[in-house]
């Protein structure tokens, strides 16, 4: 059952279209007006949008700064100087990488967004161009993998993962699990040198793919819209009223709810703000009872209700056999990224730890 949502507290913004969309703030490193990272067509209409806010003192003075954490695009925030005593308009500049419409339909995450927004869940869309789009800025903090571990903050998280995966969102089943497993080591072999499809075994997963439908699919497995992508930083906080916001949709559609809690149990080894953000560390996958909490708040249990235990153990043991369909996904994620995306990562490394904790964890399959 859906629980009522808590709509963001929207600024006076100036659409330029009637779509909507999430946003995402991280650490910076800034540019200082580099607008040659911005293609003419969003200048144009950063610059149109600009002008129809009066307070704007100059629409063609915009400050460019890129956001670190993003893998699958360049994200940016563009601040214009407004008049005196008045806050500055921002606003958020996505530019999509390169070939990753592969790993997704664009336009189910487009029709995403616009369901997200009717049901006060995300910022507005305020323009697309070819290659990207630009959206309202939120005035919340995205989470830190730290955030994660935060008993009070991961209450709150998997309530609204609930929320999330009551919504009802038009989309289509491309992304259902086991098909998006199978398209994407349809295109991870087509793009692989041939060093790559001996070192990962790529003809060996179809197989593994198919014992794995095997096992973890059953009769009434509870599907709802997931994220698919539950990393930290596609969770923002607002700290003064505790509203959580689950943003940036681009891999979510119809799955089992377990897969989406597992993915978030995997997402807490990992920390993208680091030296080395492709490198995972396992030693911080959630502890048995730091699961079980987690999965306790996401059915609405109190701690100290133990007559649904068998509900909650019972989802325990799916969402830990749905991590080895997670790092499948992710470790074809990372191969595929790696033969398409210019973006600063170690995607094959990142794809190696996931398949290496594939084969690791398989043995959960038996139990």
């Amino acid at each position: 059952m859906t629980t009522e949502s808590h709509p963001i507290d929207h600024p006076d913004t100036a659409s330029v279209d009637d779509d909507t969309i999430s946003t995402t703030t991280t650490t910076t490193t800034n540019y200082n007006n580099n607008k040659h990272r911005i293609p003419p067509e969003a200048t144009k209409i950063l610059q149109q949008l600009a002008s129809t806010w009066s307070e704007v003192m100059d629409a063609t003075a915009m400050q460019v700064v890129q956001l670190k954490g993003a893998m699958t695009n360049e994200v940016y925030e563009i601040t214009w100087e407004t008049e005196e005593n008045l806050p500055t308009r921002k606003v958020l500049l996505r530019i999509y990488g390169e070939g990753v419409d592969v790993l997704f339909d664009r336009t189910d995450e487009i029709l995403a967004f616009k369901t997200m927004s009717r049901h006060g869940q995300g910022p507005s869309l305020l323009g697309i161009f070819p290659n990207g789009r630009i959206e309202e800025f939120i005035n919340a903090r995205t989470l830190s993998a730290f955030d994660l571990r935060d008993q009070k903050i991961s209450a709150l998280i998997a309530a609204k993962l609930r929320e999330f995966h009551g919504l009802v969102i038009p989309c289509s089943d491309n992304g259902m699990l086991w098909d998006r497993l199978r398209n994407w080591l349809k295109v991870a072999m087509s793009l692989c040198s041939s060093a790559d499809m001996d070192e990962f075994s790529l003809d060996c997963l179809e197989a593994e793919i198919d014992i794995l439908e095997k096992n973890l699919v059953r009769e009434n497995q509870k599907i709802g819209f997931c994220h698919n992508d539950l990393q930290y930083g596609n969770i923002m906080m607002d700290d003064e009223t505790q509203v959580i916001t689950i943003i940036d949709y681009e891999y979510a559609s119809h799955n089992p709810i377990a897969y989406d809690i597992a993915n978030h149990f995997c997402e807490m080894a990992a920390d993208y703000h680091t030296e080395t953000p492709h490198i995972l560390d396992y030693n911080k996958y959630p502890e048995q009872e730091e699961r079980k909490r987690f999965v306790r708040a996401y059915l609405g249990f109190s701690d100290e209700n133990s007559s649904n235990d068998a509900e909650v153990e019972k989802l325990l043991e799916d969402v830990e056999k749905f991590t080895l369909a997670n790092h499948l996904h992710w470790f074809l994620w990372g191969i595929i990224s790696d033969n398409l995306n210019e973006i600063d990562f170690e995607y094959k490394e990142y794809a190696r730890q996931r398949l290496h904790q594939y084969w690791l964890k398989k043995p959960l399959l038996k139990g």
